[in-house]
């Protein structure tokens, strides 16, 4: 590559591409099953649609700071992030609060991070645990938590697991850019992202955003 940005810019654009083809390769085979009832082929068809625009975001603005707003319901952004991850075998649920507010906020740069701290809690959690993916309300701001029952992060590494490359467990696989880039989307729209963790007892990441 001819500077550092360019080589950024592709390890995001690797990174980010993986989870929307993996979602239409697993849609893609759901969809071989020629008993599924229409309602059922609708909601996948609005997958595919979804990992389509996340590709296309990706391929052509690697950049994660940049955000096209629009009013979007997070509860619609969990379930479809949750279906997204189950069809590919996880064991991921979804919990939505009631009566949820809009926010306004880039429906795939969001995506993107709730995709990648799903991948996150799968990777730290095994095979055959469950991680939750909520949305909620709190006071005048959402917030969206992926919760996962893996081995947890001290509270000396809990800063530094958000830099790029930053992998705590070599033995598993993944780039250390998974949480650089959800955070840096939560910042992009004015939120945050925080993690609360226990060593033995899992770990909860919460983006906090203003509501609309």
């Amino acid at each position: 590559m001819s500077s550092r940005a360019d080589y950024d810019r592709l390890a995001i654009l690797v990174h980010e591409v993986r989870s929307p083809v993996a979602a239409l390769s697993a849609i893609a085979e759901t969809l071989r099953d020629e008993s599924l009832e229409p309602s059922v082929r609708r909601e996948l068809a609005g997958l595919v649609v979804s990992a389509c625009r996340g590709i296309q975001r990706v391929v052509t603005d690697a950049a994660v700071a940049s955000v096209r707003l629009e009013d979007l319901d997070p509860g619609r952004l969990v379930r479809e992030t949750v279906t997204a991850a189950g069809l590919g075998g996880a064991r991921v649920r979804a919990e939505v609060a009631p009566a949820l507010p809009l926010l306004e906020a880039d429906p795939v740069r969001l995506r993107q991070a709730l995709d990648n701290l799903v991948s996150n809690a799968l990777t730290h959690s095994g095979s055959d645990a469950e991680v939750v993916v909520r949305a909620a309300t709190d006071e005048d701001r959402i917030l969206l938590s992926v919760s996962d029952s893996g081995d947890g992060i001290p509270s000396d590494e809990q800063d530094r697991i958000f830099d790029p490359g930053v992998r705590l467990d070599t033995g598993r696989p993944g780039s250390g850019l998974g949480l650089a880039i959800a955070r840096a989307i939560a910042q992009a729209h004015g939120g945050t992202l925080t993690v609360e963790s226990t060593p033995g007892d899992g770990a909860t990441f919460t983006i906090v955003l203003p509501s609309r």
